[in-house]
């Protein structure tokens, strides 16, 4: 079986009701889907799946053909992937972004058990590829960061000289071409999740984390 292949596993139709107790938060970077979804798992006694925990996994158990994009990124050196290339190009050809490895997500959903409640969170929850998972459109939310609290959110957490970007030669630049591509990822989870009548919630400077767990909470009507 090819890593990814959850078509092999399941019954695509089945999918939904085998997935029936996971919960859904994606969003764009910074929006604030860890801290809720460890809010609500402490809070429910639900277990948490983190998707950022597991990209390395995922990465060693795809093949280029199945996952090009991300076998790309992996041979590019730092000033390759955040200096050289345009925000543009970095948001069409991000691994996560186009998917690749989403499929790792759902087998490993598909080996826990059906008790306690899951509560998965992460950028890689693209709204196209959750939607025909949800057994109720209600088990699903993305956090839209505005650019201020994106800002905000990486200020309060980065300590100068440490971090990805400063191994690049120009760590201003670096950062200013992913705070662009991950704000027109942001507008393109907006764009989907309209499209595709689905719960998004806008996430600005003046929202709490308690005000954020309660509108998740809400959105799942728990």
């Amino acid at each position: 079986m090819q890593p990814g292949r959850y078509e092999e596993v399941a019954d695509t139709a089945g999918l939904p009701a085998r997935l029936r107790h996971v919960f859904w938060i994606g969003g764009g970077s910074g929006a604030g889907k860890s801290t809720t979804a460890r809010r609500l798992a402490d809070r429910y006694g639900w277990r948490l799946y983190a998707t950022d925990d597991v990209m390395r996994d995922h990465a060693g158990r795809t093949t280029p053909e199945e996952a090009p994009f991300l076998h790309e990124f992996i041979a590019m050196d730092m000033d390759e992937r955040w200096v050289d290339r345009s925000p543009d190009v970095m948001l069409e050809t991000f691994h996560w972004f186009r998917g690749e490895g989403f499929g790792l997500i759902v087998e490993d959903l598909l080996r826990l058990p059906p008790k306690p409640c899951v509560i998965v969170e992460g950028f890689r929850l693209l709204p196209h590829l959750v939607k025909p998972l949800l057994a109720a459109p209600e088990h699903a939310v993305w956090l839209l960061p505005t650019p201020d609290f994106r800002q905000a959110a990486i200020r309060s957490r980065s300590v100068p000289g440490e971090g990805f970007l400063w191994r690049t030669r120009d760590p201003s630049k670096a950062g200013r071409n992913l705070a662009e591509r991950d704000r027109m990822f942001t507008r393109r989870l907006e764009e989907e999740t309209e499209r595709l009548g689905l719960r998004a919630i806008q996430v600005d400077t003046t929202t709490t984390e308690d005000d954020l767990a309660e509108q998740v909470t809400t959105a799942f009507r728990l």
